[in-house]
């Protein structure tokens, strides 16, 4: 397939001749309450993204697996910006998560990263996997790395962010959810942060 081989205009072919079905599978998924935040088309935009960043990973099946991992990927995004959505709902999205290290914003995200796991070990190699995370943002797709530098690292609000970046506050939590997956596997690789234990 010459999508797979890095044909960008075989690929986008491919999402264009797809996109309408994928369309009526997340038809009628989005909450009322919440698709004044978030549309189909959100999910679709970063389901394309996605497609193009993984299409190397895909492994045809037969006919009919390219529309099947792409309905996954669709779905996947719809679920992590419902859930973001509903967790936002709860606590104030102002109220981060504190400092107890003193490193700032970066220690708050590194515990997000990490599922706020923390043991001595990581506590001492902090420093290092702060130096790594900045390296592993330098990485991101520019889209992924925006979203994590305004609203992990700046602080601001899901709406900020949406205004800052010209998208849905939906679009927001699935990219900041791809984000942060993406930077897991970066540092996951090379940070004794991911990996030690206490």
């Amino acid at each position: 397939m010459q999508a797979i081989r890095g044909d960008e205009e075989a690929l986008s072919e491919l999402l264009t001749r797809h996109g309408p079905w994928i369309r009526t599978r997340l038809a009628g998924k989005i909450p009322a309450h919440f698709q004044s935040i978030l549309s189909e088309d959100d999910v679709l935009q970063v389901t394309y993204l996605d497609a193009f960043l993984d299409i190397v990973r895909f492994q045809p099946q037969g006919p009919g697996s390219f529309p099947v991992w792409l309905a996954r990927i669709a779905e996947n995004n719809l679920l992590n910006a419902l859930q973001a959505l509903e967790a936002a709902k709860r606590p104030d999205p102002r109220k981060r998560a504190g400092d107890p290290h003193g490193d700032g914003s970066f220690a708050c995200l590194l515990d997000l990263l990490s599922d706020g796991g923390t043991s001595p070990s990581k506590c001492a190699s902090r420093a290092e996997a702060k130096t790594q995370l900045e390296a592993a943002i330098g990485k991101l797709p520019r889209s992924h790395a925006q979203v994590v530098r305004l609203f992990d690292l700046e602080g601001r609000l899901a709406a900020e962010v949406a205004s800052a970046m010209g998208r849905s506050e939906g679009a927001v939590y699935m990219l900041r959810a791809r984000a942060h997956q993406r930077l897991r596997e970066l540092m996951g690789a090379t940070s004794s942060f991911f990996t030690s234990s206490a």
